[in-house]
């Protein structure tokens, strides 16, 4: 039990990415930082849940190594990212077909590489089992393709599309928020583009980065989520979802973080808690969800947001797919993507054991995993019904909607002493929390007086691919 009042530099509410990110930072300038979090976990939305020797994500956010606060953010040395083979496979009349294998630049200029080369290539941890075999940078999965390449169209089509990323991943980032907002799908007619290659694969493909199967987000977002996908590779963290905020946990100094604390009210100078008493501080961060951030901050934007459901099934028997992020180019059925994760990231799975890991965006319908099942088995090309559903996990508020006109950097500070982050106030993606962070701890800093220095990030955050 903690004593009635208690005394700190700054009391941030929320242990999810957002607010340990902003801890670690302002912990490394020497302020006494307490992080008070109402569950009896770290990680927020980032959760992973442990049963049978397998860990499933309960939202599935995809990563980029072409994030920048994957690479800024102190005390994310430690982290290692998986990544998925080049480019996402996509799968259409009965066949897959591999689309933007892009370059691996990101993947290895990660701090560290972030360790996402060392992911592919290094020997079993102990106790993991043994390493499935997966895909390295340009070696490609064997997999039945068409001679037209489609979804993609001709060769003349697939040539001008990789031409097309090639010049976005070198676009800068103000140049493409430069251009006319408007949303996502309409914007993807004016690209220039066939009409087979935007309905068979970006389509498809934004629909997976952004969670947002109609495509309403802001065409800023989008273009800042292909720019990601060009310039990295997709990724998992090695271990889960929630490998990251315990990451950032880990780093932090003993006592910081106190879960099953909840937050009733809050001031610019103190936070009350239901069981715990007063905490008496310089300033306040408020580090949540965006609706729990309006129920202490009245008057907050609430946006909407995309809901997501997660299937996780095990089977003894590996779809010959390897380490694909595999999307259903004919939009047939439930599944925005799917992937054999274990594949990706062993660590995921017990030895001889396959864990596949399928999306759905929207809500969810009657009978979901029986559509499910029916789905993968057309996109796998292999019968499901024998596999085992370990979990069905959905989040009805999983990522903050993005429609235009969209503020890429809304305000974290509110008035002295008093500051928000969390992705609702960035790109509704990991990328934006880390960023939103980033520069709320940067203005509570300023606002104390502190002047040692934060590390250097973009201005401007780079949207996620999930």
């Amino acid at each position: 039990m903690l004593e009635p009042t208690h005394q700190a530099d700054v009391v941030v509410v929320g242990a999810g990415v957002a607010g340990l990110s902003a801890a670690r930072r302002l912990t490394s300038a020497g302020v006494t930082t307490v992080v008070l979090e109402a569950a009896h976990e770290v990680g927020g939305r980032m959760a992973t849940e442990q049963a049978d020797g397998f860990r499933l994500d309960r939202v599935g956010r995809l990563l980029s190594t072409a994030y920048p606060e994957l690479r800024l953010t102190p005390g994310l040395d430690g982290l290692v990212l998986s990544p998925f083979a080049p480019g996402v496979l996509l799968h259409s009349g009965g066949r897959h077909h591999r689309a933007g294998a892009g370059g691996v630049r990101g993947a290895r200029s990660a701090r560290g590489a972030l360790h996402a080369v060392r992911a592919l290539t290094s020997a079993p941890r102990p106790g993991a089992g043994p390493r499935r075999p997966v895909a390295v940078p340009g070696r490609q999965v064997s997999v039945p393709r068409s001679r037209t390449g489609a979804p993609l169209g001709t060769a003349v089509d697939q040539a001008r599309l990789g031409a097309a990323f090639g010049k976005l991943a070198g676009t800068p980032v103000e140049r493409l928020l430069a251009r006319p907002e408007m949303p996502a799908a309409e914007a993807l007619v004016t690209r220039g583009l066939p009409a087979r290659t935007i309905d068979g694969f970006l389509r498809p493909l934004l629909a997976a980065l952004l969670c947002d199967p109609d495509l309403t987000t802001s065409s800023r977002c989008a273009d800042l989520a292909l720019r990601a996908f060009a310039s990295g590779r997709l990724c998992l963290p090695e271990g889960g979802a929630e490998a990251l905020p315990r990451e950032l946990a880990r780093t932090l100094p003993p006592g910081t973080v106190r879960t099953g604390v909840r937050v009733t009210s809050v001031s610019t100078t103190s936070v009350t808690t239901a069981e715990h008493g007063e905490f008496r501080c310089g300033a306040v961060l408020i580090a949540t969800g965006a609706r729990a951030a309006a129920e202490l901050l009245p008057g907050l934007r609430v946006p909407d947001f995309h809901p997501v459901t997660v299937l996780h099934h095990t089977t003894d028997e590996p779809p010959a797919t390897g380490a694909s992020l595999l999307l259903d180019a004919d939009r047939g059925g439930p599944v925005a993507h799917t992937a054999v994760v274990s594949e990706v990231d062993p660590s995921r799975a017990p030895g001889g054991r396959v864990l596949v890991t399928s999306t759905v965006l929207g809500p969810p319908e009657p009978e979901i995993d029986t559509a499910v099942r029916r789905h993968l088995a057309r996109l796998y090309g292999m019968p499901t019904a024998r596999w085992e559903t370990l979990a069905v996990h959905h989040t009805a508020e999983a990522v903050p909607a993005m429609r235009p006109p969209h503020d890429l950097r809304r305000a974290v500070r509110l008035l002295a002493g008093l500051y928000v982050c969390g992705d609702h106030r960035d790109t509704g993606t990991v990328q934006g929390a880390l960023h939103s962070a980033h520069r709320a701890s940067a203005a509570i800093l300023a606002d104390l007086g502190v002047d040692r220095p934060l590390h250097t990030a973009d201005p401007v955050p780079t949207a996620r691919a999930a």
